[in-house]
């Protein structure tokens, strides 16, 4: 297979370096976009042993600044295969401790920072024909996620967003998946509420996840399994297993999946007290 050309936003850490480097990896082409310029230099200097890579300073909440990026990538390489809408922060806290502050950079980081990716890349693929728009969201988005509710809002919306534009856009050549990960280990639960009022869940995320998922599953295990959900063409990549059958449980039984999130949120007041 040739290589292709792909964007990841928020590829200077975590999930979006981690696919930037499975990417690279198979030798695709890779621009690297973050708001930490820095971060994304580092790393597109690293993946640029093994592939082709480029980074680019991106806001993702500037729908201005997305577009002319993956029009400039397109110019430059003549097409657009791959783009990934993964940049996103972490937020959580008792709903009660939530400001509006705390909802709207979640809103404009988590969803429309996504809704910036598809408008800018759908186009550009549907004039080529072909392209794979591949959207971070999380397990978040499938089961009650409480002591998150901005984030765990904007990722049901990433999540039916990414559905219905898969149906929609099935017949004109374009895929599209969504990512749906349990806890990961990264830099997201060490700096939770970024620029925003701390919350006792926000300060302890790292153990509250754990109380959750004990075992965090890694970047690079998670990035394994995103392109090998996107070489089968499949709709929701949810990983690991804990997260499927945490996924099929709530399907089965909402009800049960709520007083099961409930639990978790006593254990976290009883921990936090």
């Amino acid at each position: 297979m040739s290589s292709r050309i792909a964007i990841v936003t928020g590829g200077a850490s975590g999930i979006g370096r981690a696919i930037a480097a499975a990417l690279a990896a198979r030798g695709d082409i890779v621009t690297v976009a973050d708001i930490d310029v820095a971060g994304a230099e580092k790393v597109a200097a690293r993946l640029s042993e093994r592939a082709p890579a480029t980074a680019a300073a991106l806001d993702v909440t500037d729908a201005d600044a997305v577009a002319a990026l993956y029009r400039s990538v397109r110019e430059e390489h003549g097409r657009l295969d791959l783009v990934f809408n993964n940049a996103g922060i972490a937020v959580g806290g008792l709903t009660e401790e939530m400001t509006l502050d705390h909802w709207n950079r979640t809103i404009d980081v988590n969803l429309r920072g996504v809704v910036h990716g598809v408008h800018a890349a759908y186009p550009i693929m549907l004039e080529q024909g072909y392209g794979h728009i591949v959207n971070t969201a999380s397990l978040a988005g499938l089961v009650p996620a409480p002591l998150m509710l901005p984030y765990t809002t904007t990722k049901h919306a990433v999540v039916g967003m990414s559905l219905a534009l898969r149906a929609e856009a099935a017949s004109r050549g374009v895929r599209v998946s969504v990512i749906c990960p349990g806890f990961v280990d990264t830099p997201l639960l060490d700096n939770a509420n970024p620029g925003l009022p701390a919350t006792e869940t926000g300060r302890n995320a790292r153990r509250a996840a754990q109380q959750v998922q004990r075992r965090l599953y890694s970047a690079s295990a998670l990035a394994r399994d995103v392109l090998r959900g996107i070489d089968r063409n499949d709709a929701l990549i949810v990983a690991p297993a804990s997260g499927r059958a945490a996924w099929r449980g709530a399907r089965l039984s909402p009800r049960a999946a709520v007083r099961i999130a409930g639990l978790s949120v006593r254990r976290m007041r009883r921990l936090g007290g």
